[in-house]
């Protein structure tokens, strides 16, 4: 129970590493555009992050995402240790990658972390193989990490280029009037998205946790009976992101909102509008995605509208580079910290 208890808490510092990790999501064009200080912007998305919640509990009215979490390795093969050390994996990577203002996927950091620790298990076990990953959860997943942020460019660039023709004959002062009161609604909609998207992920790996020790204590428990039954998991999830996002994190902030492409208050209306709509669409699916590949795309599609030169393609394939190493690293090091841990117990 003790060791549940270590495994719970963990997973609730991941969220809120995750939430200051992701701030500059929803917040980058709000700040570069000084529509908001920091610190109000921070807040702004914070309370979001929490109403998101509300959003999945009582319109969605599941919680699809943190299901597909839960299941993305097969149960046979999830068992404490392996959640631990895949928990381990994916804070050490996200502090990495934060503290070199790098925007990584806590998501997929979250994924490499859960799938490395479960095959180390596995290896240990006789017979053991392919049959570790439950692929019809992984795959989805899997190819989102191209298809979220491409999806998020399209929107964008479809949504600036009908914005610009409809506003053509607009007096530009007037226009960029509204355009700041309306980046408080985009980035709104986005950091719900981002809250609804993100806080699932960590409640799929407390569900994981609790329904494999409910096994072991001679009780089946499915995630819905779970979620059901200890209601204050999600309540603390979305708490615990939305806390970290009041803890900002500038260096991405930074990244996100300046050195991809210079971002205006039109455009960035057109970003984190693109991007809630891929994140709605991709909750609905119960598909979790990373809110920074899906914002990062949709930055681009907003560039690529005045000239592909505006986009800094040197910052973007740095990364492109960072996305593909997260699953491959997070799985390592889960491993390794599960090897570690097996020579202790």
């Amino acid at each position: 129970m003790t060791f549940l208890v270590i495994i719970i808490i963990l997973a609730l510092v991941f969220d809120y590493i995750n939430g200051f990790h992701d701030a500059a999501n929803s917040i980058a064009t709000v700040v570069s555009t000084k529509v908001l200080t920091p610190f109000q912007a921070v807040l702004w998305a914070a309370v979001f992050n929490f109403a998101a919640f509300f959003v999945s509990k009582y319109i969605y009215g599941e919680f699809k995402i943190g299901n597909t979490v839960a299941k993305w390795v097969n149960p046979e093969f999830v068992t404490l240790e392996v959640i631990f050390a895949g928990i381990v994996a994916a804070i050490i990577w996200n502090l990495f990658t934060w503290w070199f203002g790098i925007p990584s996927s806590s998501s997929h950091t979250l994924m490499g972390g859960f799938i490395g620790a479960a095959i180390a298990h596995a290896k240990g076990l006789s017979g053991a193989g392919h049959e570790v990953i439950n692929y019809a959860k992984v795959i989805p997943t899997f190819l989102f990490i191209f298809a979220a942020p491409l999806i998020g460019m399209i929107i964008a660039f479809v949504l600036t280029i009908l914005i610009v023709n409809i506003c053509r004959r607009a007096n530009p002062y007037r226009a960029e009037s509204w355009f700041r009161r309306l980046q408080l609604v985009s980035s709104a909609l986005f950091s719900l998205g981002h809250g609804g998207n993100d806080a699932q992920k960590v409640m799929g790996i407390i569900g994981a946790a609790m329904i494999f020790y409910q096994k072991t204590q001679g009780h089946t428990m499915e995630f819905k009976e779970f979620v059901s039954q200890y209601w204050w998991v999600p309540l603390a999830s979305f708490t615990a992101i939305g806390l970290g996002t009041m803890s900002g994190g500038w260096k991405i902030i930074k990244t996100m909102g300046t050195r991809i492409t210079k971002v205006t208050p039109l455009e960035g209306v057109s970003a984190e509008t693109a991007g809630a709509i891929t994140l709605y669409m991709t909750e609905h699916f119960g598909i979790p995605v990373s809110t920074t590949h899906t914002i990062t795309g949709s930055i681009i599609g907003v560039g690529a509208t005045k000239r592909l030169s505006a986009v800094r393609w040197g910052v973007t394939i740095n990364l492109l580079w960072a996305w593909i190493l997260t699953i491959p690293v997070s799985a390592m090091i889960a491993a390794a910290v599960y090897y570690i841990m097996k020579l202790f117990m």
